[in-house]
């Protein structure tokens, strides 16, 4: 499943970029 995937990246570095 590759929304897995884009959560797992994102969650990465959206985390960063959302408390940025």
């Amino acid at each position: 499943m590759a929304i897995k995937v884009a959560i797992n990246g994102y969650g990465r570095i959206g985390r960063n970029v959302l408390r940025a």
